[in-house]
Parts: C-alpha cells; structure tokens; sequence
C-alpha cells in the first residue's frame, strides 16, 4: 500500500460578484479593527484602564469569532494551514453567504 500521496488542496475561492466582493471585504473589515474600534469607544467614553482590559477581553473575543468562522468554512484536511482576516473572509462568504460559488462547480 502506497504511503506517499499528494493530499488536494483546494484553493481560496474567488468572489465575482460585486456584491459578495463587498460583503467579504466588511467582514474583513470586521475581524481586522473590531478589536482596535471598541477600545477606543471605550477609552474615549470611559477611561484608559478601562480601555485597557477591553482591549484584552476583545482582542480574545474576536480569536474565539475568527476560529468559529474558520473552522467552519475551511475543509478539515486544510485547516492547519495559516490563513489571514482576508481569506478567512472569502471563505466564509463564498460557502455560507454567495451561492454563486457552488453553482460554477
């Protein structure tokens, strides 16, 4: 029995519609500054100490989101593989939210 086989990787799928392009890039947009945003809410309304342990509680927040949605989208053979806010984000577009990339396979 051969061990030494190639496993497919399949590629990051490419958004064509403008309307997909835009929802990816807000939710890009969303996992990139969230964290950077609600601090300086908070830091402007509240106080920097404040701010401070808000930086820390979203910046664990938003790995727990970014991992959900990581591990819900990229196949199970592929998900030791790094992959940025970006790719994350055409992913989870392209298999949950277009349909357009399921109707060109």
């Amino acid at each position: 029995m051969p061990t030494d086989y190639i496993n497919l990787i399949e590629p990051t799928p490419k958004l064509h519609s403008k309307r997909c392009k835009l929802i990816s890039f807000a939710l890009r947009v969303f996992l990139q500054f969230s964290t950077l945003t609600v601090t300086l809410f908070t830091w402007y309304f509240y106080d920097y100490f404040i701010a401070f342990f808000t930086l820390i509680l979203t910046f664990i927040i938003m790995g727990i989101v970014r991992s959900k949605i990581r591990n819900s989208v990229i196949p199970p053979s592929q998900r030791e593989y790094h992959y940025n806010d970006q790719g994350i984000a055409d992913w989870f577009t392209a298999k949950e939210l277009c349909y357009e990339f399921k109707e060109k396979i």
